[in-house]
């Protein structure tokens, strides 16, 4: 498989606070790519990164072989980056559709593989809430929707950050289905995760970072197996 994400050398500072320690991340086209690591470790921060909200000082973000590090932010997204972040920002005072209906946008060569016909097929819940104000949801619809405007930019690669935080299990099992759906259907995603059990029938790979620096990477399989890297960067 081709590599669409690469993040390289990246260091990455909150004012005079570095965060990000020459990081280097590569994901494949059509990967599960599970970010993994404590609260503080560098996954958000790393996601801001990509998505142009905390630029790298030094080092690269690319993006299908182009260099989009130094853009703005709404440039980024128009390249292919679709940004779900942690904290399920919503239009709460618009209804599902007109959330969806903000975030569409053609995708790379004038893709349009995602329109809200197709989201409505992927997302059945959504559906029966269209006209529903998007403040009146519950936290897992709106995690839900969130995702789902994010896809309707018909995104070359999804970030998806903490999507299981502070949502009872029910609701974080439909979101590992979706994911797993998402992933059949060859959506490539960057998923930023505190909790490794989520991930491990969800991703395709793993990639742990600690301190601010990328500490192992490989299959999820192989993860799931090294009880020395799971106890030293995972546990809590």
């Amino acid at each position: 498989m081709a590599v669409i994400l690469e993040v390289r050398g990246a260091d990455v500072y909150y004012g005079a606070s570095q965060i990000l320690f020459g990081l280097d991340l590569s994901v494949e086209k059509g990967q599960t790519m599970a970010l993994l690591g404590r609260n503080g470790a560098g996954k958000s921060t790393t996601f801001k990164a990509i998505a142009g909200l905390v630029p790298p000082r030094r080092g690269e973000v690319v993006l299908s072989g182009e260099t989009v590090s130094g853009r703005a932010p709404y440039r980024i997204a128009r390249a292919g980056i679709g940004y779900v972040p942690e904290d399920r920002q919503v239009f709460p005072e618009h209804t599902v559709e007109d959330n969806l209906v903000v975030g569409a946008k053609r995708g790379r060569g004038g893709a349009a593989h995602w329109t809200p016909t197709r989201i409505y097929e992927v997302f059945p819940i959504l559906a029966g809430m269209r006209t529903r104000m998007a403040g009146r949801l519950s936290g897992g619809e709106q995690q839900m929707l969130t995702i789902a405007r994010a896809l309707m930019g018909n995104p070359d690669v999804l970030l998806l950050d903490e999507p299981s935080e502070g949502l009872a299990p029910i609701i974080v099992q439909a979101i590992g289905e979706l994911i797993r759906t998402l992933r059949g259907m060859g959506v490539t995603i960057l998923l930023a995760e505190q909790n490794m059990h989520f991930c491990l029938d969800i991703a395709t790979h793993a990639t742990v970072v600690d301190k601010g620096q990328v500490v192992y990477r490989a299959p999820i399989a192989d993860l799931r197996g090294n009880a020395a890297i799971t106890q030293r960067y995972l546990a809590v």
